[in-house]
C-alpha cells in the first residue's frame, strides 16, 4: 500500500546562465543539451541514487518547439543516459515552469506513487523568444478578455508603478543596483559556483570554450548610471533594462525524493517541502501574482509571513518584488530577501528559474541553522503567481550570533 510521504529536495544544479542572442555564449548550443548537462551534473553528484529507481523526469519550457520540443523530459532523460525504463514529460506554466515541475513531482511523491524524480526547466530565449510562434485566440481581444499588451511583460511592470505610486523608479533602481552588487559579492565569496555545471560552448568562429559563470552580470552598476537608462516600454516610463531581468538562456534540474527513499538510500535532504500555492490575477498586472500565491501557501502551512526567515523572490522586474515586499510590510533592503542577488543580475531563463530559486535557498539553508522556513516565489505571465515554502533540515532553533 502506498503511504502519504514528506517530499524532500535532495539536490539541485544548473548551467551558468547566458545572455540570449547571437552574442550570447549559448548561441551555438542546443536547449536540450543544456538540460542534459544539468541532469548529468546532479546524477554525478549523487552517485548513491540508482538511476533505474528514478520514477519520472519533468522538464519545463515556455516555448515548446524546435530543440525545446518533443516531450522534453523524455528526450532529455534518454540523451542524459538514464535507463530507458525512466519516463519523462514536458510541462508549461511560463515563468513558473520549473517550479510547477517540482510541485507536480512532489504531488506524486507525496501520495506515495513515486520515490525519486527529476524536475527542472530550460529556456533558450536566443533561439526561442517568448511567444515567438504563438497564435493567441482572437477572442482574447475581440471580447476584451485581456489587454492587447498583457503579454508584454515590461508594460505589465509599468502598470504596477501606475497602480502603486509608492513604488517609485528610485526604489526600483536601488533594488536593481543592489541585486547586481549582492550577486557579485556571492560570486566573490564562492557561494554560487558549487551548484553550476560547466558547459562546453562553441563561438561563432568555431573555437571551443567553457561556460562557468553567469554571463549577464553588471557589478559596476550605479544609481547614476541607472538614472540615465532609456525606458523602452513607455516614453518617460519607470522600467529600464537595469530594473528588469535580461533575456537569458539556461537550464536547471532538481532531485526530489520521498521519506522512504531518503531512508533506504541514505540520502541527505537539503530542504523539506512544507506547502505550495499558485494563484491567478489580472494578466495586465501579472507582477502581483506572488502575493496571493504566497498567502495560499502560508495558509496551507499554518504559517505567517513572520515565520519566513529567507526569501528567494524571482526578480522578473524590481517593481514586482517591491510590490510583494510592500504588501507584507518588508523593507526593500531586508537582508532575508535575495541575499545572493537575483534574476536582474544572473538572468531569468523563464521556465528554468523556479529551480534556481530553490538551489540558492538550499545553499543558504546550509549556512543558516537559525532559519527554519524559506520561501521561493515568482510572478508568472498571463497573470499568475507561484510560491513554495520549504523547511531547513539544518535548523537548530538557536538564534544567529550577531558577531559572526
Amino acid at each position: 500500500m502506498a503511504e502519504i510521504s514528506d517530499v524532500y529536495f535532495i539536490d539541485g544544479m544548473r548551467t551558468p546562465f547566458g545572455r540570449a542572442g547571437e552574442k550570447g555564449m549559448y548561441w551555438n548550443t542546443r536547449a536540450d543539451d543544456l538540460v542534459v548537462k544539468a541532469i548529468r551534473g546532479v546524477i554525478e553528484r549523487n552517485p548513491g541514487v540508482p538511476l533505474d529507481r528514478i520514477d519520472d523526469v519533468a522538464i519545463a519550457a515556455t516555448t515548446q518547439e524546435g530543440d525545446q520540443g518533443l516531450t522534453l523530459g523524455r528526450t532529455a532523460a534518454i540523451l542524459a543516459g538514464l535507463p530507458q525504463s525512466v519516463p519523462g514529460f514536458a510541462i508549461d506554466r511560463m515563468c513558473a515552469g520549473a517550479m510547477t515541475s517540482v510541485t507536480t513531482m512532489a504531488g506524486s511523491i507525496g501520495i506515495g506513487m513515486y520515490d525519486l524524480a527529476l524536475a527542472g526547466g530550460v529556456e533558450h530565449m536566443g533561439r526561442h523568444p517568448l511567444g515567438g510562434d504563438a497564435d493567441p485566440n482572437p477572442r482574447f481581444l475581440t471580447e476584451k478578455l485581456v489587454s492587447p499588451d498583457a503579454l508584454n511583460m515590461g508594460i505589465t511592470a509599468e502598470r504596477l508603478h501606475d497602480r502603486f505610486p509608492a513604488l517609485t523608479k528610485e526604489r526600483a533602481d536601488r533594488f536593481g543596483m543592489l541585486s547586481q552588487h549582492k550577486a557579485q559579492a556571492a560570486y566573490d565569496a564562492g557561494k554560487l559556483q558549487p551548484d553550476l555545471v560547466p558547459v562546453a560552448v562553441k563561438s561563432a568562429d568555431g573555437a571551443w570554450g567553457l561556460a562557468t559563470e553567469d554571463e549577464g552580470r553588471r557589478p559596476e552598476t550605479t544609481m547614476a548610471g541607472l538614472a540615465q537608462l532609456k525606458t523602452p516600454f513607455r516614453p518617460h516610463g519607470r522600467v529600464t533594462a537595469g530594473t528588469s531581468s535580461p533575456l537569458t538562456d539556461g537550464a536547471t534540474i532538481s532531485l526530489l525524493a520521498g521519506a522512504q527513499a531518503v531512508k533506504e538510500l541514505g540520502l541527505t535532504p537539503k530542504m523539506r517541502m512544507v506547502s505550495f500555492g499558485f494563484a491567478g490575477v489580472q494578466p495586465e498586472v501579472m507582477g502581483i501574482g506572488p502575493i496571493p500565491s504566497t498567502e495560499k501557501a502560508l495558509a496551507k502551512a499554518g504559517l505567517s509571513i513572520d515565520d519566513i526567515g529567507l526569501f528567494e523572490l524571482n526578480e522578473a522586474f524590481a517593481v514586482q518584488v517591491l510590490s510583494l515586499l510592500d504588501h507584507f510590510g518588508i523593507a526593500d533592503d531586508d537582508p532575508r530577501v535575495n541575499a545572493w542577488g537575483g534574476a536582474i543580475a544572473v538572468g531569468h531563463p523563464l521556465a528554468a528559474s523556479g529551480v534556481r530559486l530553490m538551489i540558492q535557498l538550499a545553499a543558504q539553508f546550509a549556512e543558516r541553522p537559525d532559519v527554519r522556513y524559506g520561501l521561493t516565489a515568482m510572478c508568472v505571465g498571463l497573470g499568475q503567481g507561484g510560491s513554495v515554502i520549504w523547511e531547513n533540515p539544518h535548523y537548530t532553533g538557536k538564534k544567529k550570533n550577531p558577531k559572526k
